[in-house]
């Protein structure tokens, strides 16, 4: 404690050099604060609009399906007996929440005046919204809160339907091919445009999936895909392991594992955009690190360079070189002490100040807007902390070192 004081006591000699070294440490400490806030909150979002509004936590497909998912393969569906089966791996698992099949497929829509294609998902609405809560949250004109539609009625993507000029309530037709090639039609009324979202699904429509079972004239039903939403997101890749591992014990006929488990993060491009954000942090704090390297470095070394005389004086009398180390140490700690505690407190405030405020921003080429909610975890602040004070100690080694090493002789007679 006499060391710290002492350190202190010397930093306040030079009160322009600290405060101006310390204002621009607390300023890097407040831009990693804020920055980690914000684009954290950004990464959530845009995770959270994904996988709750379209994908999902983790989707099961049979394998060989993703390969061509594009093209909506209908020759590549899970079975009523492999459904089965999975239903009851994925019920017994205590990570699984909800699942929810799907039929996806491509089909002609008609408004009587103009003909389009469009993409399609049968589901069954309940067990939808289990696993994407924010899809309902998207329609528009809805003619019904609860459930989300009914067998006959048809949700259709904001940009079809602004093109074909299609209104909630209106008559629309349905033409699609099924596996076999044959060609079948039926009715719908539309029962609400569903907002677009920038990925993939973002621009589907959705049906009863008892009417994507009719329409494609399938004599058992068969499923494209099963979205599963788990208990807690954080042990999404827990839980995928446990599933890998329980469905690869489902062979087909050639023994080979009939299904295959994808996360959210395997199903979208965006998920390049989290990756971005989470290199652009790192960089920011690697700046942060230099920012504190050069600045308390620069600060010892003038320290040690002015004071010569009087570390030569320190010395003569018997002080042990650890001794002054450790002051010139403890001078850079105390530095990179206070400056965090002024930084994280003043980072503190403004991602409270931008919660109270409110931070829109605009993404996607659907130009979505994200409503952002900044907040920064724990371990983030002391992480900030942590490197501001640990490169800082660094930072005064040299100069540290260089102070122990003088000779009494020598530095007596520096001028």
């Amino acid at each position: 404690m006499k060391t710290l004081r002492l350190a202190l006591k010397n930093l306040l000699r030079y009160k322009r050099r600290t405060l101006l070294t310390g204002l621009l440490i607390t300023v890097g400490v407040v831009a990693v604060i804020v920055f980690v806030g914000l684009s954290g909150s950004f990464k959530q979002a845009i995770v959270g609009q994904i996988t709750d509004s379209v994908l999902s936590h983790l989707q099961v497909h049979r394998r060989g399906y993703l390969a061509s998912i594009d093209n909506l393969p209908l020759d590549r569906m899970v079975s009523s007996r492999a459904f089965d089966k999975l239903s009851g791996v994925l019920s017994r698992d205590p990570g699984v929440k909800a699942f929810s099949p799907r039929i996806k497929f491509g089909a002609m829509l008609s408004n009587y005046a103009q003909t389009t294609n469009a993409r399609l998902n049968g589901i069954d609405p309940e067990k939808e919204l289990a696993v994407v809560p924010l899809l309902a949250t998207r329609v528009k004109n809805a003619a019904r809160k609860n459930p989300l539609l009914e067998k006959g009625e048809v949700l259709l993507p904001e940009v079809l339907a602004l093109g074909m000029g299609i209104q909630s309530g209106d008559t629309i037709v349905l033409v699609a091919n099924n596996k076999d090639g044959s060609v079948n039609g039926m009715t719908f009324r539309v029962a609400g445009v569903v907002e677009g979202l920038m990925g993939p699904g973002g621009r589907d429509g959705y049906l009863h999936i008892d009417d994507a079972v009719a329409l494609l004239r399938m004599e058992t039903p068969e499923i494209s895909e099963v979205a599963v939403r788990v208990q807690h997101f954080h042990q999404l890749g827990a839980v995928a392991g446990r599933l890998r591992g329980a469905l690869d014990l489902l062979t087909n006929e050639q023994n080979k594992p009939l299904f295959e488990v994808h996360t959210w993060n395997q199903l979208t491009p965006f998920y390049n955009v989290v990756r971005m954000i989470d290199i652009m942090t790192l960089g920011i704090k690697m700046i942060l690190i230099a920012v504190v390297l050069i600045s308390v470095l620069n600060v010892m070394m003038m320290s040690v360079y002015e004071r010569v005389r009087e570390i030569g004086t320190l010395v003569a009398m018997g002080t042990r070189p650890g001794r002054i180390m450790a002051l010139f140490v403890a001078e850079g700690f105390c530095l990179g002490l206070v400056s965090t505690l002024a930084g994280a407190a003043i980072g503190l405030a403004v991602l409270w100040m931008l919660r109270l405020t409110g931070v829109e921003v605009a993404f996607g080429g659907a130009n979505q807007v994200f409503s952002l909610n900044p907040t920064i975890a724990l371990w983030e602040v002391l992480s900030a902390a942590l490197i501001v004070l640990g490169i800082s100690v660094l930072a005064s080694l040299q100069p540290a070192a260089k102070a122990a090493r003088l000779e009494p002789v020598e530095a007596l007679r520096h001028i």
